[in-house]
């Protein structure tokens, strides 16, 4: 079970009065919704249309869009109005969703006239922040809500969905109610002393410590590949012209999408494009031919492609098999020294290919590939996710923006602090000041303990209606 947020500002307090918004993507499709939500929420339904059976919670219910008020009024649309009375619904509000065909003249109408009646228009992710204040959701849950929407992948999307359903809060929890145990043995030596309580033994303390160490750094470590699977990675592809880098880059994407000629230079400008592999989003950049120019069109695409090279979190560094290096190739090579980068040595199905064979060159891995058989494409893509992952799996719970990983760092430093303290026979009332620091980063994590100004700006990302 998800934390409950607690605040007793009253800034966070519920909300009484009505929201409404469009939930569905601005222009034209096949189905659009207005939403409303608060006390008012089902008698502004009732009066926005005109329904064929009263509301009940749970029941969807067919009614007419009018184009007007009154006798005369005729009907423009046709809706399928759903009530969930509270507390049993999305904001724990009594919430009304008005599904009608996608006209935005019809959901705009609807809107106006929601608005005409009281209610106020919705902010971005007000919906979704209502449902966490209201403790429906946690903090962590809140934020997979905005993940899913935005998901490109199906990766992305199973992910968010886990985190929906609380698996990282899940994964929190044991740990957190171990440190409050902990926190609690403390307390009682300290305060129960004179009552003949054992105070807790040093070893005890440090077991205890580095019994959370263990989950939580398991825990952090879980944001390398979380992070790129909710991010996404730029790929640059790099090379001198000819070397088949824009074969390499169709290969990769599965299409014909960068132009291929057997004339070196074809590529003058940067051709991106956005793939998933093993569920990581990566973005593709084939770029133009690293050599000395003098077409001034050229000499601009090559300074696109060292922008690219420079800006880009990993490098794929394309040579052709069939030539010796040359200074910039040697000069490549140097340049991404400690960056993620692979080399696709290509055109191996060329019998004149050099026959040496090398692993690495100058500390970057080699695979020999051919764009246009195919030969060890599939190595090459397995190559880019593990370089992209830094080989770590997938698993359920993993952190995924920087905001949840500094509330796990922050509870880990507080943990080595209070190690270090242990060790020093501090006083076990400084010991518990730095548990308690890490208590309350764990508590950041779901939201129960963020500040005001943190909340706003995450439900600020949301699109108005969610």
């Amino acid at each position: 079970m998800a934390d409950t947020p607690q605040n007793s500002d009253p800034k966070m307090a519920p909300v009484l009065e009505t929201i409404a918004a469009i939930s569905t993507p601005p222009g034209r499709g096949g189905i659009g919704i207005v939403r409303l939500s608060g006390p008012e929420a089902a008698s502004m339904a009732a009066q926005l249309v005109r329904l064929q059976r009263p509301l009940e919670h749970g029941r969807a219910r067919l009614a007419d869009v009018l184009d007007a008020e009154g006798e005369t009024a005729e009907r423009i649309d046709e809706a399928v109005v759903t009530y969930f009375a509270a507390p049993n619904s999305y904001t724990a509000d009594d919430l009304v969703e008005i599904a009608a065909h996608g006209s935005p003249v019809v959901l705009d109408l609807l809107l106006r006239r929601a608005i005409g009646l009281g209610a106020r228009l919705a902010e971005p992710g007000e919906f979704t922040q209502r449902a966490f204040l209201a403790g429906r959701i946690d903090l962590t849950q809140a934020e997979a809500v905005r993940d899913l929407i935005d998901a490109q992948t199906l990766t992305q999307a199973r992910q968010a969905a886990s985190q929906m359903g609380g698996a990282l809060s899940r994964r929190a929890a044991p740990v957190k109610q171990d440190l409050v145990e902990l926190i609690a043995l403390l307390e009682a030596g300290i305060d129960f002393a004179e009552d003949d309580v054992d105070v807790t033994p040093q070893q005890e303390i440090a077991r205890r410590i580095d019994e959370l160490a263990v989950p939580l750094s398991a825990l952090e470590a879980s944001f390398s590949r979380g992070r790129i699977v909710h991010d996404g990675l730029t790929l640059a592809i790099v090379g001198r012209p000819n070397a088949g880098k824009s074969s390499l880059f169709n290969r990769l994407v599965e299409r014909e999408r960068a132009i291929v000629t057997p004339s070196p230079g074809t590529t003058r400008d940067t051709v991106s494009e956005r793939i998933s592999l093993d569920g990581i989003p990566l973005e593709l950049v084939d770029t133009a031919g690293l050599r000395e120019a003098h077409d001034v069109a050229e000499q601009l695409g090559i300074a696109r492609s060292r922008e690219a090279l420079a800006d880009a979190a990993l490098v794929l560094i394309v040579l052709d098999a069939t030539q010796p290096l040359n200074e910039e190739e040697r000069d490549l090579l140097r340049a991404v020294q400690g960056r993620p980068a692979l080399v696709a040595m290509n055109k191996r199905d060329l019998a004149e290919a050099r026959s040496e064979e090398s692993a690495a060159l100058d500390g970057v891995p080699v695979i020999a590939t051919s764009a246009l058989t195919g030969e060890g494409v599939a190595e090459l893509r397995s190559r880019i996710v593990a370089l992209a992952s830094g080989g770590a799996a997938s698993e359920s719970g993993m952190l995924t923006n920087l905001r949840q990983h500094q509330a796990v760092t922050t509870a880990l430093e507080a943990l080595a602090d209070a190690k270090r303290a242990n060790e020093s026979s501090i006083p076990h009332e400084m010991i518990l000041l730095d548990l308690y620091r890490g208590l309350w980063a764990l508590d950041s994590l779901t939201g129960q303990t963020t500040a005001d100004d943190i909340l706003q700006l995450i439900f600020s990302t949301f699109c108005i209606g969610k």
